[in-house]
């Protein structure tokens, strides 16, 4: 089976890696420290401690081998290769909300780097797809949970 490319801005990248790094260092330490303390709780077929400490090692493993296989498969968007004149992956957008009249900026990221709170959508969540490929002054109608919404792209900002 093919794997598919992983697409990153830089910052997504980075943050990754550093997730890694993280997990197979302090976290993994500590998930063999935990199972270790429950093992030595007795009988391991009615132990629930070691049961739930073994759970939470393969839930980590799982996660390494995720971003491994992303980071592995990741290519890193240059910021010099981003189209401006467009709503593309790596770039931010002012946006207006013609519903309600409000202003914001969201950037265009991957889906490991989505954070609402930094103002960073996903290129695949509905709002994202909406956006994509639009020029400054189109309009996009988009489907969410609480309705339709149109957005309108005031302006694409190089940062």
């Amino acid at each position: 089976m093919m794997q598919e490319k992983t697409v990153l801005t830089r910052e997504g990248y980075e943050k990754l890696v550093e997730e890694l790094h993280i997990l197979k260092t302090k976290k993994r330490r500590e998930a063999a420290d935990n199972l270790e303390k429950a093992r030595a709780h007795g009988d391991l077929r009615e132990n629930s401690e070691y049961e739930t400490a073994k759970e939470a090692k393969h839930q980590l493993e799982s996660r390494i081998a995720s971003l491994e296989r992303k980071l592995s498969h990741a290519k890193v968007v240059d910021p010099s290769e981003i189209r401006t004149d467009k709503a593309f992956l790596g770039v931010t957008l002012e946006i207006k909300n013609l519903n309600s009249g409000d202003t914001f900026r969201y950037t265009l990221v991957s889906q490991d780097e989505a954070d609402i709170t930094q103002g960073k959508i996903s290129v695949t969540s509905p709002i994202g797809k909406g956006l994509l490929g639009k020029a400054p002054s189109e309009t996009a109608e988009i489907q969410i949970p609480a309705g339709k919404i149109k957005l309108q792209i005031i302006r694409i900002i190089q940062e």
